[in-house]
């Protein structure tokens, strides 16, 4: 299936001299840059009736443009009945609680039973929109928040929201290691380079910054609060390893059990068995894409994390009696 797309527009003066496709994303905010150029390579636009498929093309102030394209559906995936715990819902926006364990989107070994998946089976017509109106990803273990686009105009607003650093993402974690205070961490962050599933900081990788205070300490952890102004993959959990303090549960980047001296055996046991990072993005807070509405939410702390926190207090609380 595809949907026919059809646009006319003026150049404005304060498009004047400028390129074709900066031009198209001034008139036409509710589609992506990159949308627009691949429309303008394929030769669905013209200006003044003339076709034209460079995107670095200058155009005039009063210029008619036009554009008729193909909304082409991208590679299917099937929609599939699974259980979503959804935080908030309108015609623009789901905000969804992630449980551990859920891919959020399909992909070498996780053919399916994905987040994608069951937001198709949710809401059909968000097939429409690319990647099914994900704009950013939490790892498969991590638990929380993450908002999905309903519309290409709301997955337009949201993706350019993100790049400009304007939704925030607050996450809890408990780290390997007492710290002392917060701080942040603005490390660049890039592919591993002898482990290519891995990520690491890197000379020459990505701008990536963390923000952290720390919540509680304990004999040998510490709960941490987190704020993201980048979105780099694994992000939280490299800048912590960074910083030698690597989140509890992520073998993948050094976060073996770790603990304290003289622990009694129940926290011995569970740290051992806490087999996923120990990370739960806590708060999402984003300008609403049609409203324009300043909205936050927050999702309740998951049981294994809650416990994680409750044990390391208890031991840390018993030696201090001693």
């Amino acid at each position: 299936m595809s949907e026919h797309i059809q646009l006319t527009g003026t150049v404005p003066a304060s498009c004047n001299g400028k390129r074709l496709d900066q031009a198209l994303a001034e008139l036409f905010p509710d589609y992506s840059r990159s949308r627009l150029k691949t429309w303008i390579t394929d030769g669905c636009v013209r200006i003044d009736g003339e076709p034209v498929d460079k995107p670095r093309e200058k155009v005039i102030a009063g210029m008619e443009l036009e554009v008729n394209a193909e909304l082409v559906e991208e590679k299917r995936f099937s929609a599939q009945p699974m259980p979503l715990d959804i935080i908030y819902e309108d015609d623009a926006i789901l905000v969804i609680n992630k449980p551990a364990g859920l891919v959020v989107h399909p992909g070498a070994g996780t053919p399916d039973g994905t987040l994608l998946n069951a937001l198709l089976h949710h809401f059909p017509a968000i097939d429409q929109v690319p990647r099914a109106g994900i704009i950013h990803r939490l790892d498969k273990d991590t638990t929380g928040l993450m908002v999905v686009a309903k519309t290409i105009p709301a997955q337009t607003h949201l993706v350019s929201a993100m790049q400009e650093r304007e939704i925030t993402r607050e996450y809890e974690a408990v780290c390997n290691g007492p710290m002392t205070a917060g701080g942040h961490v603005d490390e660049p962050i890039g592919r591993h380079p002898t482990k290519r599933t891995h990520m690491a900081v890197v000379a020459m990788g990505k701008p990536a910054v963390t923000h952290y205070r720390v919540v509680e300490r304990f004999r040998n952890h510490t709960h941490l609060r987190l704020r993201l102004e980048t979105g780099r993959t694994h992000q939280i959990r490299v800048h912590m390893a960074h910083l030698r303090h690597p989140l509890v549960g992520d073998l993948t980047y050094g976060g073996r059990p770790r603990p304290p001296q003289d622990a009694n055996p129940e926290l011995l046991e569970y740290l051992r068995s806490f087999r996923r990072q120990a990370l739960h993005a806590a708060r999402l807070s984003l300008h609403h894409p049609v409203t324009g509405e300043w909205m936050s939410w927050d999702a309740p702390t998951p049981a294994d994390f809650l416990k994680l926190v409750k044990l390391l207090r208890a031991d840390r609380n018993d030696h201090a009696k001693e």
